[in-house]
């Protein structure tokens, strides 16, 4: 009887899980809002510069790459047995309290590096865009650091949903001016790219540029810091049915994600020769940046700084999230050794301030660090995105349901040319 009332109740919670909400909606561009931001920016720079068919490839690669990967994150999240367990919790559940600890705080440098070129680069952009094009006079870049960030943490006070409301929101102008701008360039698209054929698909070339493209498509695309607080969400709206949810929003989000981006991405290679790449790679500025200063027009000044604006916002936004899980995460283990607890609400408010402070003296400061990002957060991306859950598959009885797939073995392949990319570029 009571088996039967269960199933009773079970038909319209699936046709429920079935139907697309607004909340999904919500989330999937809270999603493509986190991982289209700052690594987009230099990404035709990085995937151009070896020619047409290393492009080629990577644009057939970048669906499958992020899709599998933030989806096995995602399950791994989703295979712990409370509900409102994140990352951090479902590791020690899974691997013990040592591995916990270690995850967490690997969890924790994979991100907050990010976090910290977010807050430089907001207040570069801005600083550029008060002094060449409102041709202001910009304020002591320790008051403007200041202002911009306290902007950014007001919005992450208002709680998760208020943060990716405000993501969702702004993915709507950023990808109107993306896709403005990849269709002003046409009239600028040149059949330079076309000439380095042969030369980038030759041997070693072609092999050598894809394998250290590939850490900048994992970075470009990655929205690892999000996926933890997505799972959360979807799994107290939907309970058993929240993965198969789960893998719809996502593959909905990288879908739009690789369409635009790649879009965008080609139409920059093809309006440029990768002598001009060459060249956006060692003044180390971004394709808008290069963008408007090679056209000269005053279309590409204004335009490129507000995407950039807008990207960095939204990638600051998701990136804080996940962030504050492992800074969170961290505090935990620590008071616990000592018999101590704090509620989350003191919780979020230390790791407010901890953010708020470091972040705006790295901006204050101004450090160039793209460098400590590939090298401290590159290798550790890896790790947590693309082997962690594959691992997690062949140990972890909960997981074991999505054994034996081929697409568990690209993505440990995609995980691992990722960190010996790094490794070769470093040494």
């Amino acid at each position: 009887m009571e088996s039967s009332k269960a199933a009773t109740l079970n038909v319209p919670l699936a046709d429920e899980a079935a139907a697309w909400r607004k909340s999904d909606t919500m989330w999937m561009l809270g999603l493509y809002g986190t991982a289209i931001g700052a690594g987009v920016l230099f990404l035709p720079i990085n995937a151009g510069i070896g020619g047409l068919i290393p492009l080629v490839i990577m644009a057939l690669l970048a669906f499958p790459m992020t899709f599998f990967a933030h989806r096995g994150l995602c399950r791994f999240v989703l295979s712990g047995k409370s509900r409102g367990e994140d990352i951090t919790g479902v590791v020690e559940e899974h691997f013990g309290a040592g591995a916990g600890k270690l995850l967490t705080l690997l969890y924790f440098f994979a991100i907050y590096p990010i976090l910290l070129v977010y807050s430089v680069a907001i207040t570069n952009t801005v600083e550029s865009f008060l002094t060449h094009q409102l041709h202001l006079t910009a304020p002591p870049r320790a008051l403007l650091a200041l202002i911009l960030i306290v902007g950014l943490m007001t919005i992450v006070r208002f709680g998760k949903e208020m943060i990716v409301k405000t993501m969702s929101v702004l993915v709507y102008p950023f990808v109107l001016v993306l896709m403005g701008l990849a269709l002003c360039l046409i009239p600028h698209w040149n059949s330079s790219l076309f000439q380095h054929v042969s030369m980038a698909g030759s041997g070693k070339g072609l092999w050598m540029t894809l394998w250290l493209a590939i850490p900048v498509m994992v970075f470009s695309f990655n929205h690892s810091p999000i996926i933890s607080a997505f799972a959360v969400a979807k799994r107290e709206e939907y309970g058993d049915y929240a993965e198969k949810k789960c893998s719809r929003i996502l593959a909905r989000s990288h879908l739009m994600m690789v369409l635009t981006v790649m879009f965008f991405v080609f139409s920059c290679v093809l309006s440029l020769s990768p002598a001009n790449l060459a060249e956006a790679k060692a003044q180390n500025i971004s394709i808008l940046s290069y963008l408007a200063n090679h056209f000269d027009t005053p279309l590409m000044a204004w335009l490129a700084p507000v995407i950039a604006m807008v990207a960095i916002t939204k990638s600051f936004l998701g990136h804080y999230l996940g962030a504050r899980e492992g800074f969170n995460g961290l505090m935990v283990k620590s008071l616990g050794k000592r018999g101590k607890d704090l509620s989350e609400h003191k919780l979020n408010r230390i790791t407010a301030l901890f953010m708020l402070l470091t972040t705006w003296l790295v901006a204050t400061l101004n450090p160039s660090i793209l460098g400590m990002i590939e090298t401290l957060g590159g290798p550790i991306i890896a790790i947590l995105l693309f082997l962690m859950p594959m691992y997690a598959i062949h140990k972890v009885p909960a997981m074991r349901q999505y054994s034996g797939k081929i697409s568990n073995l690209f993505v440990v392949l995609v995980g691992l040319i990722a960190i010996s990319a790094i490794a070769w570029d470093l040494f």
